[in-house]
């Protein structure tokens, strides 16, 4: 069958990661949905979480589905939200670590004869006995038809500062305090913790230009960050899956007035995985978020207004250093 849209994910990497556990529960998950094997895709669940009482859930881009029953819907809805035929589903990458598990994975959509391929993330919390208490999904909003690009913060923040670097090691730590950390981001140092061999892309929407061992275009990429970056948006992270090789986070961001006045931009969760390599270095940097897509969004076609959106984390400015004082927040 023939590809008609190519994924970032297949052009930059030619195959998976060695070591990932076909038996992961979240891999199990869309198997099944692939499969159309919705009761088994549910069956995954635990009745409730088991620490918190609360219904087991899955986080899509179009919407949350809480319990076992909701949870059966999405997964026989998957491949019909997305205006496919068929699905099958290939793992390139997993991270798994203090009770979570992430695979990356290529989508392949079947629609009208032609394959449409799709990246995405799939973060698991996991529960006792091979089971799921929470599936999170990432993907480019584009991927998803007559989706407005607005990802609602997942994870309520307790206080909104900046993720604190000491939680992260090595050159993920080195890359989020060059990046976030600074009066203003330091590309040099950016730079100088990644391997020249570094890849960075992987879940843009069809069309974007990821940079494969292309130092000068990741030198322009973080450049342009720079203008934006900490002064008029941070990031603050939720959780941390490191295996040693690869951290994942999931963040959600904090938008300063100016981030809002001069970039329309919001609130919205992301995820990224850094992958480091033999010396250290990072080696890849893989990326899905909305940046730059707020400009887009239908606020006639949304549940929350752009008033409240604009409302959830915001701050009236980053100061020089690290952390912020509680006047400086709305």
């Amino acid at each position: 069958m023939k590809i008609r849209n190519r994924c970032e994910l297949s052009m930059l990497y030619d195959k998976p990661q060695d070591g990932i556990r076909p038996d992961s529960p979240e891999i199990l998950l869309m198997q099944a949905i692939a499969d159309s094997r919705a009761d088994d895709a549910a069956a995954l669940f635990r009745e409730r979480k088991q620490f918190t009482e609360a219904l087991p859930a899955v986080d899509a881009p179009y919407g949350r589905f809480e319990g076992r029953e909701a949870i059966r819907d999405f997964a026989a809805g998957f491949t019909g939200r997305f205006e496919a035929e068929e699905l099958s589903v290939l793992v390139m990458f997993q991270t798994r670590s203090g009770g979570r598990s992430v695979s990356e994975c290529i989508l392949s959509f079947v629609r009208n004869g032609m394959i449409d391929e799709v990246p995405m993330f799939v973060v698991a919390d996991l529960g006792a006995k091979n089971t799921l208490e929470e599936v999170r999904l990432y993907c480019h909003c584009t991927f998803v038809p007559h989706l407005e690009p607005y990802r609602r913060p997942m994870f309520p923040s307790a206080h909104l500062e900046m993720g604190d670097p000491g939680l992260l090691t090595g050159a993920v730590k080195e890359y989020y305090t060059a990046l976030h950390h600074m009066p203003a981001v330091d590309v040099d140092r950016i730079l100088a913790c990644m391997h020249p061999d570094c890849v960075f892309g992987g879940y843009g929407p069809y069309g974007a230009h990821p940079h494969k061992a292309d130092p000068e275009a990741l030198r322009e990429t973080y450049t342009h960050m720079a203008s934006y970056i900490p002064a008029k948006v941070a990031m603050r992270y939720e959780t941390i899956i490191d295996d040693g090789v690869t951290g994942v986070i999931e963040w959600v961001h904090v938008i300063a007035d100016k981030g809002r006045e001069d970039l329309q931009r919001v609130a919205l969760s992301g995820i990224a995985a850094y992958m480091r390599g033999e010396d250290g270095r990072l080696v890849s940097i893989r990326i899905s978020d909305y940046a730059g897509y707020e400009k887009y969004i239908d606020w006639t076609k949304m549940p929350i207004s752009k008033e409240e959106a604009e409302s959830v984390n915001a701050v009236h400015e980053f100061p020089a250093g690290v952390g912020r004082k509680s006047q400086d927040i709305l």
